[in-house]
């Protein structure tokens, strides 16, 4: 006995297209994390919900930041009670995701005790920031201003390359930093003590550390004597 044949009541009609599911949304971090990875070498920071990406450090940029670390280091801050770090991330009150990556920080020496995320940490640990200044210098001087302050950070150093001049702000508010002074070079600035230990900075030497080297100008061709031809260029055949 052979089985009958069952009719289906879809057969014969075309077959609808699957539903494809949504994509979530990609969130700040995550552009952020993809950003960092396309550029390597940038700096990739979010302040006020808002991602910032800083070009590769020149030079110039680089020894200046070497001849800050320098006072820091001699003042012994480099410890067992607190640490000078360059890059550390720091995550900031603005927005959810908000994080930055100063060019150097002094910090307690166990800042690292609590939750790190994406390789930040908690702003209560930092005792000072500061920021050397490349092309997005408006974000060094404004942007993180505000940021800084609202993490409480109590001391902001910046050494401005294109004005060639020192800030430090200090006594942070919700809006900005109630203290902010600006030195010329020919100053010497001694931070507050609330760092851990007595720093002073030349301006004069800083500025001029930033400062990249003007470009040479390419040698002048040897001219012929007088009385002499130059001989022709021999023509290709």
């Amino acid at each position: 006995m052979s089985a009958a044949a069952v009719e289906h009541p879809c057969d014969g009609e075309p077959e609808r297209p699957k539903r494809q599911e949504r994509k979530e949304p990609e969130s700040l971090l995550d552009s952020a994390e993809r950003l960092s990875e396309q550029l390597p070498g940038h700096r990739v920071e979010i302040i006020g919900g808002v991602i910032t990406v800083a070009p590769s450090p020149d030079g110039a940029h680089a020894n200046a930041l070497t001849s800050l670390m320098v006072p820091f280091l001699a003042a012994g801050l480099h410890s067992e009670e607190s640490k000078v770090l360059q890059a550390v991330g720091v995550w900031l009150p603005g927005g959810p995701s908000d994080y930055a990556i100063p060019d150097l920080a002094v910090v307690d020496a166990d800042f690292d005790k609590g939750e790190a995320r994406n390789n930040c940490y908690d702003p209560g640990a930092f005792r000072l920031v500061l920021e050397v200044t490349s092309g997005n210098y408006q974000n060094d001087l404004r942007n993180k201003v505000v940021a800084y302050a609202a993490a409480k950070i109590p001391v902001y150093v910046i050494l401005d390359r294109r004005h060639g001049r020192v800030h430090i702000l200090t006594e942070p508010f919700a809006g900005g930093y109630d203290n902010h002074q600006v030195y010329a070079p020919g100053h010497k600035v001694t931070l507050p003590g609330s760092i851990g230990a007595e720093v002073t900075l030349d301006v004069a030497a800083l500025v001029a550390a930033g400062r990249p080297r003007p470009k040479r100008e390419p040698s002048p061709e040897p001219s012929a004597e007088p009385g002499t031809e130059q001989s022709p260029e021999p023509s290709e055949s």
